[in-house]
């Protein structure tokens, strides 16, 4: 009996999308893919997710800092300001069937809980968010000091919910792995593509680690 459903946050619950004219990359002059790549440097990206970083202008310093020509503070400041407003307005605007299907789950008395791979800056504005009152538990990353896939991660979540592996359904889109680590402890795993369609070498790589296959978020209820 499935009592806990587990969450992923990006590209699964919402999508941090960026708005026409007001982005990271605008401020800069880059394109998206210019500025992505610089943002999204593994390196830095570990190093923020796993809370080696001390505050929100510490991340936006260190991914400038590696761009090949000066940035000045008002720039840094206008970045930092366009980053987290992305991600806040991302927390409000929950898609509504999300919303529904998340009600009707907490109606059947199941758990809910959060696992996401984050910084200080993706979870700046959880509390605020349409899906926090749904959600009995968040475990974010750079908290925990674990990412996804690590097993660490899932057991702290059960931990905080008092459930068993086999009690469990974790709910994502695929990234980071985290089916696999999900299986790895012993989790039901949902692979989800109602926000986002994966190319179908993604897809075929995702899918041997998952249970079951959703395209309709409303598919979950089919899976418990």
């Amino acid at each position: 009996m499935i009592k806990a459903i587990y969450f992923d946050l990006f590209f699964t619950l919402i999508t941090p999308a960026y708005e026409k004219g007001s982005n990271e990359f605008d401020l800069l002059g880059l394109s998206v893919n210019e500025w992505e790549k610089y943002a999204e440097n593994d390196v830095l990206y570990r190093e923020r997710a796993l809370g080696h970083v001390k505050s929100e202008m510490e991340i936006i310093n260190k991914i400038v800092d590696t761009i090949p020509f000066s940035v000045s503070e008002i720039q840094r400041e206008k970045i930092l300001a366009a980053r987290e407003n992305r991600m806040k307005t991302a927390l409000q605007n929950v898609p509504k069937d999300i919303l529904e299907i998340l009600a009707q789950l907490k109606a059947k008395h199941i758990k809910l809980g959060l696992i996401s791979n984050a910084d200080m800056i993706d979870c700046k504005y959880w509390e605020q968010s349409k899906l926090f009152p749904f959600f009995d538990d968040a475990v974010f990353s750079c908290n925990a000091r674990f990412l996804k896939p690590d097993r660490h991660i899932y057991e702290l979540a059960m931990q905080h919910l008092s459930v068993l592996p086999d009690e469990s359904m974790f709910v994502g889109d695929g990234g980071s792995e985290e089916l696999y680590g999900a299986k790895s402890v012993g989790m039901k795993t949902i692979f989800s593509e109602s926000l986002e369609i994966k190319s179908e070498e993604k897809r075929n790589g995702i899918m041997k680690y998952a249970d079951y296959h959703i395209k309709n978020f409303a598919e979950i209820l089919n899976c418990i």
